[in-house]
């Protein structure tokens, strides 16, 4: 009898074993499933369901802080990793999934647009698409999911850049100007899952996805498009205090190795914005239309003094201040 129990007691270990790890490693399939149309009604409203994209294993250890900290978040409901490096092996993904704040989604192949394929596991109406480079921390995320409640249509973000018309050379091309932004970027982007099903299933955009696929870029650039189609609406900028948002994979970071802030697209330099300027002529060309629209300003999740005022010689902001 005691042997019986000890047996088992190992069977069931290797069965619970078991269920913990498929609960975290979602298993691939050759094909995303098939588009299909969801009530909306049926998806939550009060929390958002976080995506981040990962690719580089160098990035592996930084993705545990990562998933963590938009696990802390009050506004999040879920954390899902979608796994986009089709070479990785499953046993790197199998430690990957040790003590990860999120469910590991594989997908079929490298392909960018999957960023922003209507997953089922996807179970409410905001999703905040982002890289595996970002942490925000729990009070900035929580705010920007404010901010996006009070206008759902728009799609919201703390990097923007924008389009804009080079009239020397008669084209569109991408830019970042100081004084107006059309485009949010999928480091951090939150946007209502509707765009996702009409960004991967209306066929109108496929020809669009495609360029995705040859260029190997631009994806948010799209995704802006599709929103400023639908919504007639430029993006919001949401302002974050300092702190509040570490980018890791921006090249001038110190203390940073190679191989985590390296690997993004965005490191590519002069090269990598002429390609996205391609990318946005393509867009205009395929679609017969500029969509994009600019917006000014941004949101911040308070309203201080911007004054400054002298203290001890310095000058400083004037809610700095003592003035009992």
């Amino acid at each position: 009898m005691g042997s019986c129990a000890i047996l088992l007691a190992v069977i069931l270990a290797i069965d619970l074993s078991l269920f913990v790890f498929s609960s975290r490693l979602i298993p691939r399939s050759p094909d995303p499933p098939p588009c299909r149309n969801t009530d909306p009604r049926t998806r939550r409203s009060d929390q958002m369901t976080v995506v981040i994209s990962g690719y580089s294993e160098h990035r592996i250890p930084l993705l545990h802080s990562i998933a963590a900290a938009y696990s802390a978040a009050p506004s999040v409901a879920a954390v899902v990793l979608l796994w986009c490096n089709p070479s990785t092996s499953s046993h790197t993904l199998a430690q990957l999934t040790q003590n990860l704040s999120a469910a590991v989604l594989r997908t079929p192949s490298s392909s960018l647009n999957y960023r922003f394929y209507p997953w089922e596991i996807i179970k409410t109406k905001a999703v905040l698409i982002c890289d595996d480079d970002i942490e925000a921390d729990p009070s900035s995320v929580s705010f920007a999911f404010t901010v996006w409640k009070s206008d759902p249509d728009r799609a919201i973000g703390f990097f923007a850049r924008s389009h804009a018309y080079d009239v020397a050379s008669r084209t569109w091309i991408y830019a970042m100007e100081k004084e107006k932004y059309s485009i949010v970027l999928t480091k951090f982007m939150i946007l209502n899952i509707k765009y996702l099903e009409k960004y991967s299933c209306d066929e109108e955009y496929g020809e669009a996805r495609r360029i995705v696929e040859d260029m190997n870029n631009c994806e948010d650039i799209l995704m802006n498009f599709v929103v400023a189609e639908e919504a007639q609406k430029g993006p919001v900028m949401i302002g974050v205090k300092g702190g509040g948002l570490r980018d890791y994979g921006d090249a001038r970071n110190d203390g940073v190795s190679e191989g985590v802030k390296e690997v993004g697209l965005s490191s590519r330099g002069r090269e990598h914005r002429k390609r996205r300027g391609e990318c946005i002529r393509e867009f205009h060309r395929v679609l017969g239309r500029m969509p994009l629209k600019y917006s000014y300003g941004k949101m911040v999740d308070d309203v201080g003094e911007q004054g400054l005022c002298e203290k001890s010689g310095k000058l400083v902001l004037c809610d700095q201040q003592d003035f009992r």
